[in-house]
């Protein structure tokens, strides 16, 4: 009994070596096993057409604006129209006292009277001398003065029609009608007040909104690089004078209506450096008025050559430079610089940097740093917007946006 024991005081310890060893490399052999790769999600890019939209600021103006000013002296006897309400063409706004014009017209009428008589009777006498001349009767002196008379007398007829003209003239203008259809003004002078005609006092405005005039500046710049990408045949025009107008209102509501682009102005102003653009859009519910701020939306080409990114998937550095991270073949991710300048939507235009069937991130990209393995998924196609609501999205003012419906089929 006694020699076992040495025997077993040795075992012990050696086993219990052996267990720890081989728990130690278990632990090992788990550790070791590989981490799973980050998951992205990817949109695949195409090419697509994307229509040019340009934002620009302007106001509304009345398509057509009358001031209806006094054109005869005299008191207003009357005012005839209720102030804001719609008026027509030759409607009655105010009367004039009428009565020293009425007596001017008479007046005028008396004259011309006499001098009608007047020339009937050194017509007869100058045909009489006629007569007279031929047989020696009369002098040719006295004939002669017998035509001259009669000449005279046809002046002072002609004369007398003209005044019976003016004071004709003068008292339809004790009249004063509308001279255009639209909405009237405040009045600006009352019944018993003096008006003249030297002094052209204003009575009231009468204004059409129905259509409306929609005055937008537009930046000489941005023309002209609008002009340049339609030279290289980065942008194609498709008929600026027929080009469809979206607005948004100052509420940020869009109007519901389209308007039709009517000119560009040639002049740049030299005090902002911009250049008129006017737009007519059709108003029958009077919701533009005159003054009203505004945005338009005018498309103004076609780009065949751009992407459509969704903007959580561009990044911009401090200095504004556009960036995406892009998932190679090999499942690397890389960072890419792209040209990502117009927004449309929830969308960045990008124009350079990518190439048809490249990969970017839209999800996912805090896990992918640029150099490291990811799992990559495809992006669920986005439903195809409408272009009235593609449109309505639009750009932020004063941005050349160019828009359409993404395009990710493969």
């Amino acid at each position: 009994m006694h020699s076992r024991t040495p025997f077993s005081r040795c075992t012990l310890p050696a086993a219990a070596l052996l267990a720890v060893s081989l728990a130690g490399c278990g632990q090992s052999k788990t550790a070791a096993a590989p981490a799973p790769l980050p998951a992205v999600t990817v949109l695949t890019v195409r090419h697509t057409s994307v229509p040019a939209i340009v934002s620009l600021p302007g106001r509304t103006n009345a398509h057509l604006v009358a001031q209806v000013r006094a054109r005869v002296d005299g008191v207003v006897q009357l005012l005839n129209y209720r102030e804001g309400a719609d008026v027509k063409a030759g409607q009655l706004l105010y009367k004039i006292d009428p009565a020293p014009y009425r007596a001017a017209l008479n007046s005028a009428r008396a004259a011309l009277e006499k001098a009608g008589a007047n020339l009937e009777t050194t017509t007869a006498q100058a045909d009489r001398y006629k007569i007279l001349v031929a047989g020696n009767a009369v002098s040719k002196q006295t004939y002669d003065n017998a035509i001259a008379a009669r000449d005279q007398a046809a002046a002072d007829v002609a004369a007398a029609k003209a005044a019976v003209e003016t004071a004709t003239i003068n008292l339809g203008y004790t009249d004063v009608v509308s001279p255009i259809a639209g909405r009237s003004n405040i009045s600006q002078v009352t019944q018993g007040a003096y008006v003249q005609a030297s002094a052209a006092t204003l009575l009231t405005t009468v204004q059409q909104i129905d259509p409306m005039f929609v005055d937008l500046t537009e930046s000489s710049v941005a023309g002209l690089q609008l002009r340049r990408q339609i030279a290289s045949g980065q942008l194609q025009a498709d008929g600026a004078n027929a080009a469809e107008v979206k607005l948004t209102l100052e509420d940020g509501s869009s109007y519901p209506l389209p308007g039709k682009l009517q000119f560009s102005g040639i002049t740049v102003d030299p005090a902002t450096g911009s250049v008129t653009v006017r737009a007519l859009f059709p108003n029958p519910k009077n919701i533009l008025l005159p003054g009203m701020f505004v945005h338009a939306s005018i498309t103004q080409g076609v780009n065949a050559n751009a992407f459509l990114i969704p903007a959580a998937a561009v990044t911009h550095d401090p200095q504004g430079q556009a960036s995406v991270l892009v998932v190679g073949q090999d499942n690397k991710v890389a960072q890419r610089t792209v040209q990502a300048h117009d927004t449309f939507g929830t969308n960045w235009v990008v124009t350079g940097g990518l190439s048809d069937g490249e990969r970017v991130v839209v999800a996912g990209a805090q896990k992918a740093l640029p150099g490291t393995l990811v799992q990559a998924a495809e992006a669920a196609p986005a439903a195809p917007a409408a272009p009235a609501a593609a449109a309505a999205s639009g750009p932020a003012p004063g941005v050349l946006a160019q828009a359409s419906t993404p395009s990710n089929a493969k």
